[in-house]
């Protein structure tokens, strides 16, 4: 078993994509958390997650797999990657709920496409992975559910379990070793996400502040929409309290700045209540501690 997961992910570092161990016949990382990072190695510097921690470096994955049968993960930024993860019901669905695959092949259809044929895992579950390469220039993050039902995109911030890799409900396995092709633009256009506002276009840029602050919204917006997993909500909020400054200086409109967040955070698949009541208490939070302009 380590063997053929050995090879599984040196194939998958020779195309150039970035890998890391999960846990054996699991899909989670298998490195360690922040909270017991001993500060060596990679993380000597500060604590490397496991996007950075991924490697196409074969001496690297030589060791690290000749220790335990890890399965593999596949860091889909890192690798230039955006995957369209088809998932099956779960098992307590209603009767007669689609597949993702039967809701992809209806959204190809309503959009005059074709399926795309490309690079494609059966996953242990029985659903489907579809690799794209990512459009140039372009930085997507995940989504869930954006382009359907039991359809979810893997990019920055994001990873799949490789081909070679078993769980307990079975394995994961290529079914069309074609060439990843690039992302087709009209799935592009579904999942870039949405300009920040059209109200920025009446923020005043004669003045370096407001230029600035300009800047800043796009940046700490960017950073929402890519967040990891388990830490949306709080990149979210410290947009939101780094942001708030603006405001009470009159060099954004709460409304342009509350309605980013709002798209960011909804980008980044946080609920919509959940966006719209974390950038309320950020931007509360921080203009009532910003009422003065700081100077540098």
């Amino acid at each position: 078993m380590n063997t053929q997961l050995l090879t599984a992910a040196l194939v998958a570092a020779e195309r150039g994509w970035h890998v890391f161990p999960l846990r054996p016949g699991d899909k989670r990382p298998a490195l360690h958390g922040e909270a017991v990072c001993p500060g060596l190695g990679d993380c000597a510097g500060g604590h490397h997650k496991w996007e950075q921690r991924a490697t196409t470096d074969p001496d690297r994955i030589r060791r690290a797999w000749s220790d335990r049968p890890f399965n593999i993960g596949l860091a889909t930024g890192p690798s230039g990657l955006v995957v369209v993860d088809l998932d099956m019901p779960k098992p307590n669905s209603s009767t007669g709920t689609p597949s993702g695959v039967t809701t992809f092949h209806a959204l190809c259809e309503r959009a005059g496409q074709a399926v795309p044929a490309t690079y494609r895992t059966r996953t242990a579950s029985g659903g489907h992975h579809l690799y794209f390469t990512a459009p140039a220039g372009a930085r997507l993050g995940n989504s869930a559910g954006k382009l359907g039902k039991l359809i979810d995109t893997r990019a920055w911030g994001g990873y799949v379990v490789a081909p070679g890799s078993f769980t307990p409900t079975g394995p994961y396995t290529v079914t069309d070793h074609s060439d990843p092709v690039a992302l087709p633009d009209w799935l592009y256009a579904l999942l870039r996400p949405r300009q920040a506002s059209r109200g920025l276009m009446a923020v005043p840029s004669s003045s370096r502040a407001s230029r600035y602050a300009a800047a800043a919204l796009a940046a700490e917006t960017a950073t929402v929409e890519v967040a990891p997993e388990g830490e949306r909500d709080s990149t979210l909020l410290s947009a939101a309290r780094a942001l708030g400054r603006f405001i009470a200086w009159g060099d954004l409109p709460r409304s342009v700045v509350e309605e980013a967040l709002q798209s960011a955070g909804e980008c980044a698949n946080l609920p919509s209540a959940q966006c719209r009541s974390t950038v309320r208490s950020g931007l509360n939070w921080s203009i009532a501690r910003n009422q003065q302009r700081r100077t540098a």
